[in-house]
């Protein structure tokens, strides 16, 4: 399984607040940032794609702003996170600098990664760094939280980046070495589980709680994230990174717990279009956008001839061809009322026709699931 690192196209790193923090004095571990941006240099080497989910934000902040470690009302936490992501955003920053690679900053909140619309734009923005050679750094945006914040959160978020970026693979990186089927810290007999192929509830009774002072997802959060990754096809690895190269170590076999997808982030995907979404209107096509999409390629607005139904841009459609057959399924890129004027132009022509540039696209392959 550690093979999978290596195999993997797409790769989300969730790194835990007791990784990053010395609970000792609150200071940021720069020379563990250090070794995990030599072990992301090393897969975006090799033609990887890396996105890292970090917490450790309000961890940082509570020594930015002088706090102590009495417990924090939420706007406290909320200026603490603040403050320190400022810090920790730096950190990861200078420790890539030596490697040229360029770290950009994604706050989300959970309507981020559920909302359609908001998801499809952040899916585009990580895209489009990725693209750009560009680490895509994220946290929750805590400073607009309306619920309490904890840490564990990011454990979920990570599941849904992992599920919104197609990734291949989600390591979140703890201080635990993995799943044991009791807890190892007050059970000698306590037995590790090195792979889960199903979350069974027999599975999600052996989690436990946190028990560091900067981290307080624990096992719950983690199993809670796997579950939902391994809908999106995503394997996931639970691991100790107290090492300075967590990833190199996982690579050459570091004990994890590795759970196990029944199907690939691109089937997923496809079925969760396919059969999971309410279609909100209908585009027709001409024979050749037929035979192109036959072909797995996107729809182009060029090959549409008709547009029916209230939609907005992000929701899902039916793709009918002109012998009135069901082709597929897919989320359009543009509203009903951008959809019917550009219908039958070039996707050269969209700038012109709208006043912006959206997609060149009217449905990418990557959001289109055929009949």
């Amino acid at each position: 399984m550690s093979e999978r690192i290596k195999t993997a196209r797409r790769l989300v790193v969730k790194v835990g607040s007791s990784l990053l923090v010395d609970k000792t004095n609150g200071a940021l571990d720069k020379k563990w940032v250090a070794g995990l941006a030599a072990d992301i240099a090393r897969c975006r080497g090799r033609g990887q794609d890396v996105i890292l989910v970090s917490s450790g934000a309000i961890a940082l902040g509570r020594t930015v702003l002088h706090l102590n470690d009495r417990p924090l009302k939420l706007e406290e936490k909320q200026a603490a996170a603040a403050a320190g992501q400022v810090s920790l955003a730096h950190a990861y920053e200078e420790a890539l600098r030596p490697h040229k690679l360029p770290v950009a900053q994604v706050l989300l909140t959970v309507d981020d990664t559920e909302e359609r619309r908001r998801y499809l734009n952040a899916r585009g923005t990580l895209n489009a760094l990725l693209d750009f050679g560009a680490l895509p750094l994220i946290n929750e945006n805590d400073t607009v939280a309306t619920s309490e914040i904890r840490y564990g959160d990011n454990d979920r978020l990570a599941a849904r980046v992992a599920i919104m970026a197609s990734a291949d693979c989600l390591i979140l990186l703890s201080d635990v070495d993995g799943l044991y089927d009791s807890d190892p810290s007050s059970s000698p007999d306590a037995a590790f589980i090195p792979v889960v192929e199903r979350i069974t509830p027999e599975i999600e009774a052996m989690a436990g709680a946190a028990k560091t002072p900067t981290g307080s997802g624990g096992m719950v959060t983690k199993i809670e994230a796997a579950k939902m990754a391994l809908t999106g096809g995503c394997h996931v690895a639970i691991t100790n990174g107290k090492g300075v190269q967590p990833l190199n170590a996982l690579e050459n076999g570091a004990r994890c717990t590795w759970f196990v997808p029944r199907k690939n982030p691109q089937d997923a995907r496809k079925q969760w279009i396919g059969a999971s979404l309410r279609p909100a209107g209908r585009l027709t096509v001409d024979s050749g956008a037929t035979a192109a999409l036959a072909q797995g390629r996107s729809l182009l607005p060029v090959g549409v001839i008709a547009v029916d139904g209230d939609f907005e841009r992000g929701d899902a459609v039916i793709i009918w061809g002109q012998d009135g057959r069901e082709l597929g399924r897919g989320l359009c890129a543009y509203s009903t009322a951008d959809a019917r004027l550009i219908l039958g132009h070039k996707s050269s022509e969209i700038e012109d026709i709208l006043g912006y540039r959206g997609r060149d696209e009217m449905i990418h392959r990557d959001d289109l699931a055929l009949s």
